[in-house]
């Protein structure tokens, strides 16, 4: 049993931490400096906006090695190599003088980061190629001393930069929170008693087998699809609404959303994932599944009323570049629309060049063929559809025929013109029946009234949010002037990113409907390449982040130079290979993830046989000098850069509505389907332009299903989501925000929603547990908690009942739903370790 941290640790303790920090200081200092990894982002994040490729103060450049060495009108290097002494930029950076000091602004360079800077002047100020836009280089396993703790191949590259560091890996998880956390983390939604029973059972006898056997039912459940498309839905920019004042609904956009999960719990290879939402039009067998993910495209802003037309439609080109290079590439293309990109190096041109891929799309429109269109998901349906449509328009055809023969014969009768649309109507309006007679002007209004049904009559309900193009022939694309669309310059082609080699497709794919151009397959088929350095490296990284917190990369969306280097870059290279070897396939690389040694560690911190948890370590980390008997790992990698240990996360917004519902036993496990509404208070409701506009109203068991199905309206967030972080959908959401805010305590306290689910949960547990308090109150506790809880739990909890009943007069129903209220608000039921 984990004992709390105290004082008790001996001078030899002291001094071995003292000496391997030495000796970890030591070998940094003599290991060679990659100028890709280390420096180039120090460069770009706090020197290029003075000194990079648009300016040039005092007339120094730092994005080429020739302009970084040459010398000055003052006389002075900024860069000599070998000689940081004589380099104007290390003695520029280490001054403690503030009018001397670079960078002037903000704060000075972290130690670290100028020793880093210092060491590779030292070491000759060589200047390699940024490090993503390198082919990847899967390089085997390294050997490490601790083989009985690799488990897999992470495991021994994780380990090697720990051995470096003279860090040991943190003991392994107990088993029931290790349980907990691969249940939330596989599919959102925590164990029940019976599963945890069921593994602690299997574990004592075969810890391994059994927490495989979980793995693997977990990666099969529909759970996992529902969970894992919730991180791409916040990559995409995912919403069914189109922002702006009226932020009306974008028809069909839920079905996006249900492709998303049907992909993940199918483990479609992510090349095919990839081909299919930037090009499923174009694919030569395109199915329904296809053309529901070009839906991909229509997911962003729209302004259905622009004041000025052509820049929106370039804005809406931009949204496009925007999403595709940051979610399926990692870069920031769009930073160059207006000019040559200021860190990375992507002229203006490619930024044109990749518009050019795009630029026959057809713009967005209400309920209209450009954006919905039919899919057809059994045999046949195609030829039913098609006869419905012929039989609709058949019969509309006859409808008007027959109204035209009575329009006639009035216009010949009373003596008019050719009077046609709103002013013959008016005429048969206010002289019909003195024409025509009552009853042939009944017939008329009859033969009217149909024709209106028709017109709306829909002889088809499987539509789905699509992309079309204009036909064969593109339009030009031309370079803007500053993004201007009034400022055309030369016409550019469709182009690959020169950084990551360039050229122009070969040619268009064939397309014998003559309905596209093919471009967007040849840009599909360029990003989903084995050869693409940046599309395996990307989709890893994130599948990492949502495993540990935080990706290799820490910047999923920026791989660029203003990006964060890799913390493992020889792990996010072999993990990017091992991910194509797999045949892009996403359930074999979270099995190998979650099976590692890596993951499986305890989020504490310990000294030998003390304990520290995580909720206290913050303040303990702050310094060293004021706690010498800080764990060692802690001082030496204070923020688990190198995953020493596993990090305590907090449940995201969906991950807490979904448990409170999972533990109260009311969650709706219906998949799929359009979003439903959640109650939400008429004092929100007022908030928007049109109070209460595009907000339905929900079933109580339809608002019981799992988050992921909310119908997510740009200007309406259900404030129990937004309270807990839930992302902007303007665009692309890398990583979510992680806050800490009274709007929580208060949501959580006092939110309709948790109050109402808190007496849900009481009447869960009275029906369950019995008429004994005590009975009650352990059950509350374990269906939370997913533990057994102790006897002094068990024992506070009664006495608070007693009290609400006692002190404030409350029945025991309502005391009981008083006590769920705290469980449901307890740390440990909002935290995964």
């Amino acid at each position: 049993m984990d004992r709390p941290f105290v004082h008790r640790v001996g001078r030899t303790v002291v001094a071995v931490v003292v000496l391997a920090a030495a000796s970890g200081a030591a070998a940094q200092q003599t290991a060679p400096v990659n100028f890709a990894r280390e420096v180039q982002p120090i460069l770009a994040r706090r020197c290029f906006a003075c000194h990079g490729p648009t300016a040039a103060k005092a007339g120094l450049r730092l994005n080429t090695r020739a302009t970084a060495i040459e010398r000055l009108k003052s006389g002075n290097r900024a860069v000599v190599p070998g000689r940081p002494d004589q380099s104007a930029i290390v003695q520029r950076i280490a001054s403690d003088d503030p009018a001397f000091r670079m960078p002037p602004e903000g704060k000075p360079l972290a130690p670290q980061e100028v020793d880093r800077v210092r060491r590779w002047v030292e070491q000759g100020a060589e200047w390699q190629t940024h490090w993503a836009f390198e082919p990847v280089r899967a390089q085997p396993a390294p050997a490490v001393g601790g083989r009985a703790w690799v488990r897999n191949s992470i495991d021994a590259f994780v380990l090697a930069k720990l051995e470096q560091r003279g860090i040991e890996p943190s003991p392994p998880a107990e088993p029931r929170r290790l349980l907990r956390r691969l249940y939330f983390d596989l599919t959102g939604l925590p164990p029940t008693p019976a599963d945890v029973d069921a593994f602690v059972n299997a574990a004592a006898v075969d810890m391994d087998r059994a927490y495989e056997a979980v793995v693997d039912r977990l990666l099969a459940s529909d759970r996992h699809g529902e969970r894992w498309a919730r991180h791409w839905l916040d990559v995409v920019r995912f919403a069914e609404t189109n922002s702006y004042e009226r932020d009306g609904v974008k028809p069909h956009a839920w079905r996006y959303r249900d492709y998303v999960i049907r992909s993940f719990n199918a483990d479609k290879p992510y090349d095919q994932f990839v081909r299919e939402q930037l090009a499923g039009d174009e694919l030569p067998a395109a199915a329904a599944d296809s053309l529901i993910a070009t839906g991909f495209y229509r997911l962003g802003l729209w302004d259905d009323e622009p004041a000025d037309p052509e820049l929106a439609l370039y804005d809406g080109f931009d949204d496009i570049v925007t999403t595709v290079g940051q979610a399926f590439l990692g870069l920031t293309v769009n930073c160059s629309r207006c000019h040559d990109h200021k860190i990375d190096p992507i002229p203006q041109r490619d930024y044109y060049s990749l518009v050019a891929f795009f630029r026959n799309i057809t713009p967005n429109g209400y309920e209209s063929p450009n954006t919905a269109r039919p899919i057809f998901t059994q045999p046949g349906d195609q030829q039913r559809y098609d006869a419905a449509v012929a039989d609709l328009r058949q019969r509309q055809d006859e409808a008007q025929g027959m109204l035209r023969t009575i329009e006639d014969d009035f216009r010949r009768l009373a003596g008019v013109g050719d009077e046609r649309g709103r002013d013959l109507a008016q005429l048969l309006k206010s002289r019909g029946a003195e024409v025509l007679g009552a009853e042939r002007f009944a017939e008329y209004q009859r033969l009217q009234k149909r024709l209106d049904e028709l017109k709306k009559t829909k002889v088809w309900d499987q539509f789905a949010l699509c992309v079309t193009e204009h036909g064969r022939q593109a339009p030009d694309t031309f370079v803007l002037g500053r993004g201007n669309p009034q400022s055309k310059g030369d016409v550019v082609q469709p182009a690959f990113l020169s950084i990551l080699g360039g050229g122009e497709p070969t040619g268009p794919a064939p397309d014998p409907a003559g309905h596209s151009t093919g471009r967007r397959l040849a840009l599909a088929n360029w990003i989903a390449s084995p050869d693409n350095r940046l599309t395996g490296r990307v989709i890893v990284n994130r599948i990492w982040q949502h495993h540990f917190g935080r990706g290799l990369v820490r910047s999923p969306n920026n791989f660029g130079q203003l990006g964060d280097a890799p913390t493992h870059p020889e792990l996010l290279d072999w993990l990017a290979a091992e991910f194509v070897r797999l045949g892009w396939r996403m359930k074999p690389l979270h099995k190998l993830i979650v099976m590692s040694n890596t993951y499986r560690q305890s989020s504490e911190l310990r000294i030998g046989d003390f304990g520290l948890r995580n909720a206290g370590a913050a303040s303990t980390a702050q310094s060293t000098v004021a706690n010498p008997a800080m764990p060692k790992s802690q001082s030496l990698d204070p923020a688990n850069d190198l995953f020493w240990r596993f990090n305590m996360r907090r449940l995201s917004a969906e991950e807490v509505r979904d448990s409170i519902l999972a533990v109260n036993g009311r969650l709706n496990l219906a998949m799929y389907g359009p979003g439903f509404y959640p109650e939400i208070s008429a004092e929100v409701l007022a908030g928007q332009s049109q109070p209460g506009k595009g907000w339905g109203k929900s079933s109580y068991e339809e608002q019981a299903r799992r988050s992921v199905y909310i119908h997510v309206k740009r200007s309406l967030v259900p404030p129990m989501l937004a309270t807990f972080d839930f992302p902007d959908t303007d665009t692309s959401c890398e990583a979510r925000f992680i806050t800490t805010q009274p709007n929580q305590a208060l949501s959580m306290i006092n939110g309709d929603f948790v109050n109402g689910q808190a007496a849900e949960f009481a009447a869960r547990v009275r029906r369950e547990a019995g008429e004994r308090v005590e009975d009650r109150v352990a059950l509350a506790l374990r269906l939370a908690l997913c533990r057994p809880p102790a006897p002094a739990e068990i024992e506070r909890g009664v006495r608070l009942i007693a009290s609400l009943e006692q002190r404030r007069g409350l029945s025991p129903d309502a005391a009981l739903a008083n006590y769920c209220l705290v469980v449901l608000n307890l740390n440990e039921f909002m935290y995964v370790d």
